[in-house]
């Protein structure tokens, strides 16, 4: 990645006209967008604009991860996306975690997988029981 020389008055004049801050409420983040909108709208691009856009899009990034709770997946989301991953069906775990209705009931969330299937569901798949509880 090459270092690009800004123009210290011309990204100045910049920062001062557009004032980018941390965004912290709705307010904030809107008037963010609007500056990358009216960035991305210059006739011309200039260096010094292209770095005040990177720092406001990154801030928005920022405050968008904040609104976002990264979510964790729930067992049944984990024994899915195994299930698929290996091309295994519902009728495959018959017998490693219990009977087809066993099954059936974990799979449609009546049922949460029991350490003991957790166990069984950890060693049949390699992976850490800990992900089924």
């Amino acid at each position: 990645m090459s270092n690009i020389t800004l123009d210290r008055t011309m990204y100045g004049n910049l920062l001062a006209e557009y004032q980018p801050k941390i965004i912290t409420n709705e307010d904030d983040y809107k008037s963010a967008l609007e500056s990358i909108e009216l960035l991305m709208h210059r006739e011309e691009l200039t260096p010094e604009a292209i770095s005040l856009l990177k720092l406001i899009s990154t801030l928005v990034e920022a405050y968008e991860d904040t609104l976002i709770p990264q979510e964790t997946p729930s067992p049944q989301d984990i024994l899915l996306h195994l299930m698929e991953a290996c091309g295994l069906k519902q009728l495959d775990l018959v017998g490693i975690i219990g009977s087809e209705g066993v099954v059936s009931e974990i799979f449609n969330g009546k049922k949460s997988i029991s350490k003991f299937q957790a166990k069984a569901l950890g060693d049949f798949f390699s992976v850490s029981p800990t992900l089924f509880a």
